[in-house]
């Protein structure tokens, strides 16, 4: 077994094969700011499978999000009183990092995200950011093609295409392509 695999298999159970690491670890990271940008991945293997490369351009962040329902604001006119119906959003607590993680670097474009931790109040996820005008990240076969602005927000990452539906085909997911709204459109 090489490295990655010996790291990938810690993660496994982390809370049990970690031991008092992992408590000191999430005792450390609520104190930090809810945006923080790494040195390096927690995550080694993960990172490296998802496109992740030790090269100017290339940063990590770790995003925290709160748990709990992300609900959407009541924000019409009339009187509130009379219009409770707040729907919860169908987003996923990682795209929801993702749009937070992009927010706060608005010049570069989320590349992937994995989850790193969670307690009974938050989730952790380290986001992997591509700066497209670097030049080590033009000179880049890999993440050169990554240029389209708002990613994220456009849920064409790979949580974001999960949480639009786009992993399945066939029979009961004919209503998810081009997008769900697309489709409405179509009649």
């Amino acid at each position: 077994m090489n490295m990655y695999q010996h790291v990938a298999e810690l993660w496994e159970q982390p809370k049990e094969n970690l031991g008092p690491l992992w408590k000191e670890r999430l005792i450390a990271w609520r104190r930090e700011p809810v945006t923080l940008r790494l040195e390096r991945p927690t995550r080694i293997d993960r990172a490296r499978s998802l496109g992740y490369k030790a090269k100017n351009g290339v940063l990590v962040v770790r995003q925290r999000v709160s748990k709990g329902p992300h609900r959407r604001t009541w924000a019409g006119g009339r009187r509130s009183k009379a219009m409770r119906t707040i729907k919860a959003l169908r987003k996923s607590y990682q795209v929801i990092a993702e749009e937070r993680a992009n927010k706060s670097y608005v010049n570069c474009e989320v590349l992937n995200s994995y989850w790193v931790a969670q307690d009974g109040r938050f989730y952790w996820y380290e986001v992997i950011l591509i700066d497209p005008l670097h030049p080590e990240v033009k000179a880049d076969k890999q993440l050169s093609g990554i240029t389209g602005r708002g990613r994220a927000s456009r849920g064409m990452t790979s949580a974001g295409k999960k949480m639009r539906g786009l992993r399945w085909k066939g029979k009961g997911v004919e209503k998810a392509r081009p997008s769900r709204r697309a489709n409405l459109r179509r009649m």
